[in-house]
């Protein structure tokens, strides 16, 4: 690539660097981290863990973004002042800035679309569920796969993240897991794997080898984090405990601990059982209760189902967003946007960002 080539997206990219800093005022998150400081201060602060940990979280995130703006500014400020000074015969000087220059448009490209994330509860961390579809053991086995994917990708995120619930399959892998993930926007990113997920493939299974086709359905829920958001009534819940499953040996299964929580209004059922402790669960329970009457609020606010959770299909052929094609070729392609890779394996390992932020990005367009 030529220096005015470079120079040239340079200068286009300073357009979203521009939107950046209208989105994201720096002055404006300074002062809203000061204002948070100042609450760590008053003497009863600490006695509220709820409060210190969702405080903690704030200014974490605060000082992650003032950074990332910071260092954005720096970053563009020196390819500037590069590229003024060197010639076209700077062979080595032009490949170095070549890469920064990509990189620093993948970053101000991904630090704009988070400034579009303006949902209610974009910013918060996520609950999301997994669940075996038509495929009998073979979508159960697909379940765990996917659970495997989205840990990868957790992780390659710096999302931190807990199994609430499992249930196993018959035979092998899972018939439904339940999952919280921890992190900035964790929510606003995953909200676009909702919905039915397809897997093609030589079947383990099958001792002919035969080719079988596998659903599985994902839901994405947003965490509450403030309680008076959504408020349950005790006399609204019947609460049941019973002893959880599991392969024992460590306390888990030899107790009544699993929690099952039944909102006797809204007729919504959410168990968890994967905590030793029964008053673990039981939070965790009406975690995921408080995500799932959130929303149904916003559903009713927005009188839109696709808002929130998506379109609602059978967990079958035809519905699915995404196909994961082992054979007879290898292919990844989301149906929505079609975008699509051949490197299905590397997408099972976590590599699914580029295919969510296609989503994210198209979906904005459309607004």
């Amino acid at each position: 690539m030529t220096k005015d080539q470079q120079k040239d997206l340079l200068l286009e990219q300073k357009k979203v660097l521009d939107n950046i800093q209208v989105l994201f005022p720096v002055e404006k998150l300074e002062k809203e981290k000061e204002e948070l400081e100042k609450m760590q201060s008053s003497p009863d602060f600490f006695s509220n863990l709820k409060q210190v940990e969702s405080v903690g979280k704030k200014i974490a995130r605060l000082e992650n973004r003032i950074a990332e703006i910071k260092n954005l500014k720096v970053q563009f400020d020196s390819l500037t002042s590069i590229l003024d000074e060197c010639s076209d015969a700077d062979v080595e000087i032009l490949r170095d800035t070549e890469k920064e220059l990509k990189d620093f448009i993948k970053n101000s490209t991904d630090l704009e679309l988070v400034g579009l994330f303006t949902g209610k509860y974009d910013s918060s961390g996520a609950i999301l569920t997994i669940q075996a579809g038509a495929g009998g053991t073979e979508a159960c086995d697909w379940v765990l796969m996917l659970l495997r994917m989205y840990e990868k990708y957790f992780t390659k995120r710096d999302f931190s993240y807990k199994v609430l619930d499992s249930t196993d399959g018959d035979g092998a892998g899972l018939k439904s897991v339940t999952i919280k993930v921890d992190g900035e926007n964790a929510y606003g990113y995953l909200k676009a794997e909702r919905g039915v997920h397809r897997l093609v493939r030589i079947s383990p299974f099958d001792s002919n080898k035969r080719r079988h086709t596998s659903f599985a359905s994902v839901e994405v829920m947003p965490e509450i984090e403030n309680e008076n958001d959504i408020v349950i009534k005790p006399e609204d819940l019947k609460i049941d405990v019973f002893r959880s499953g599991g392969c024992g040996g460590q306390g888990v299964n030899t107790t009544d601990s699993a929690v099952r929580i039944r909102h006797i209004p809204t007729g919504i059922v959410v168990t968890c059982q994967n905590e030793r402790s029964q008053i673990q669960n039981r939070e965790n329970a009406l975690a995921c209760l408080r995500a799932r009457l959130a929303q149904m609020e916003e559903e009713k606010m927005q009188n839109n189902m696709k808002q929130i959770q998506g379109e609602l299909k059978k967990i079958e052929w035809g519905s699915q967003i995404r196909s994961y094609v082992f054979c007879p070729y290898t292919m990844v392609k989301d149906h929505r946007t079609d975008w699509e890779t051949s490197d299905v394996y590397g997408f099972m390992d976590g590599n699914i960002h580029e295919c969510i932020l296609d989503y994210l990005k198209k979906s904005v367009s459309k607004r």
